[in-house]
């Protein structure tokens, strides 16, 4: 596969992963946070499951033990984003779950004690006033929605961070899908325990927790697990930094959710700021300099 492919499909995960919020978002019409985050990976779980079902048998210790943190990881974004959105719009959900591409260089310097690079201080120091333009509505005042939101955008910090370490050591594909199956087991559970489970009752509720299922978990992590293999880290995180914008692009075309200026100024500097800490800056060579002069 050509790299020019593997970006495109990257691309596509991008764009059905920016469409979740708005599914989530409609998905809560019909269940409850924790309910449709079972339905969501269990259904996804199935899916995968009956597809590779031989090459799950073989699955051993240490998969199964990252899979089940991997899944705990997983259920906690979720139910974070999914609860974010009762009390905030699918556009800030969407721009403040790009600050994982910040989270992820910050807690290698932490966990790995690595310098923090120049662009990372620029760009966490930029995406910190865009969360400030965006999500500050009064005096110092923050919605709960939004805070949950960057809790999901650090745990997946985590989650990234983790599947990283299993991926020397364990099955990945086993790992993605065991994974899934872990996080909506934890939903289910939560559900029983402080819910009623139940299916959605109408055909948008269907439709939401499918598209959550099939497009945005199965598809997506399947996908992502083929077209990275052909493209560059670097690629991957810049696409994946498009994911805000069609988050707020299917909230503007389907939820008809708009920005105040601030909010748009708020918005393209936390793109800014992800964008700064992604990219890689050439320096030039002092005999370039010298043959100038």
């Amino acid at each position: 596969m050509k790299q020019r492919n593997a970006d495109l499909l990257m691309m596509l995960v991008t764009l059905s992963w920016g469409s979740s919020y708005l599914f989530m978002k409609d998905g809560l019409n019909s269940v409850s946070p924790f309910n449709l985050v079972a339905l969501r990976f269990a259904l996804a779980f199935i899916l995968c499951g009956a597809v590779w079902f031989k090459r799950l048998r073989s699955t051993d210790k240490k998969t199964l033990i990252y899979s089940f943190v991997l899944g705990f990881l997983l259920f906690a974004v979720s139910a974070s984003v999914i609860f974010g959105l009762r009390s905030t719009s699918t556009s800030h959900a969407g721009f403040l779950a790009s600050l994982t591409v910040i989270f992820v260089p910050a807690l290698s310097v932490i966990v790995l004690k690595q310098k923090p690079a120049a662009k990372l201080i620029a760009g966490a120091c930029v995406t910190m006033i865009g969360i400030g333009l965006l999500t500050l509505s009064g005096p110092m005042t923050v919605k709960p929605g939004d805070l949950l939101c960057i809790l999901a955008a650090l745990l997946y910090a985590v989650h990234i961070l983790v599947t990283g370490a299993a991926a020397k050591v364990a099955d990945t594909l086993n790992l993605g899908i065991l994974q899934l199956g872990f996080a909506g087991g934890l939903g289910l559970l939560f559900s029983l325990l402080f819910e009623s489970p139940r299916v959605p009752a109408s055909m948008g509720g269907w439709i939401s927790v499918l598209m959550l299922s099939v497009v945005c978990s199965a598809a997506g992590y399947i996908i992502q697990s083929i077209a990275q293999k052909y493209t560059t880290p670097t690629h991957t995180g810049l696409i994946f930094a498009l994911e805000p914008v069609f988050a707020a692009a299917f909230a503007y075309v389907f939820a008809n959710e708009h920005l105040s200026v601030r909010g748009y100024v708020g918005a393209a500097l936390i793109l800014s700021g992800v964008f700064i800490a992604e990219m890689k800056f050439k320096r030039t060579s002092s005999k370039r300099i010298e043959c100038a002069n």
